[in-house]
């Protein structure tokens, strides 16, 4: 995924206290011919922008002038889940074409299409997709919700997407596995 963009030349940034819809907005108005899209709408006001440098740097203080509580650049190395990272698309279709795929016992719900998917065929276009599209987190954490899942489990470090869980489903447990120390309190606890 870095080498589709040049390091420096590509950049991400978090909008706290906007809505998706305005988010939408400041990143059309800061493109100004060049890539700024939402890459994530992770809910509770919280979406993150990606593109150029330039123009993710012109959307901070698009979204400060908009009313953000914060607009801040993300310690990132590459402008993900934006049309910049097609080249990248192209090596993770080329790396899938032969990768065999069954279809799975559990859903896999793809934040593409904030749903669940079960054919193999398309799982495999989807991740491909999700390269250069936006995280449909809220909606897709929703979708989880609403079909009775409750208990969610955070792998890798910090807590932001537990915190995120939360928010998007009332009553949520959530869970962090950050270290492998914690890994059987983990189980222990989906026991």
């Amino acid at each position: 995924m870095q080498d589709a963009v040049p390091v420096g030349s590509g950049a991400m940034a978090a909008l706290i206290g906007l809505e998706l819809s305005v988010a939408r907005e400041v990143a059309a108005a800061a493109a100004d011919g060049m890539v700024c899209t939402v890459a994530n709408d992770n809910g509770a006001g919280q979406a993150v922008v990606s593109g150029d440098k330039a123009a993710v740097e012109r959307a901070i203080e698009l979204a400060k002038a908009k009313g953000a509580k914060r607009a801040v650049m993300l310690p990132v190395s590459a402008p993900f889940h934006s049309p910049l990272m097609a080249p990248a698309a192209e090596k993770m279709r080329d790396a899938l074409a032969d990768v065999p795929l069954k279809r799975p016992l559990v859903p896999l719900v793809a934040n593409v299409v904030a749903g669940p998917l079960t054919d193999p065929d398309e799982i495999r276009r989807r991740l491909v997709e999700q390269v250069t599209a936006m995280v449909r987190w809220r909606e897709s954490i929703g979708w989880l919700g609403r079909s009775g899942v409750s208990v969610f489990v955070e792998l890798g470090a910090g807590k932001v997407l537990s915190g995120l869980a939360k928010r998007i489903v009332e009553g949520a447990e959530t869970i962090t596995v950050g270290a492998p120390d914690d890994v059987p309190p983990a189980v222990a606890r989906l026991a």
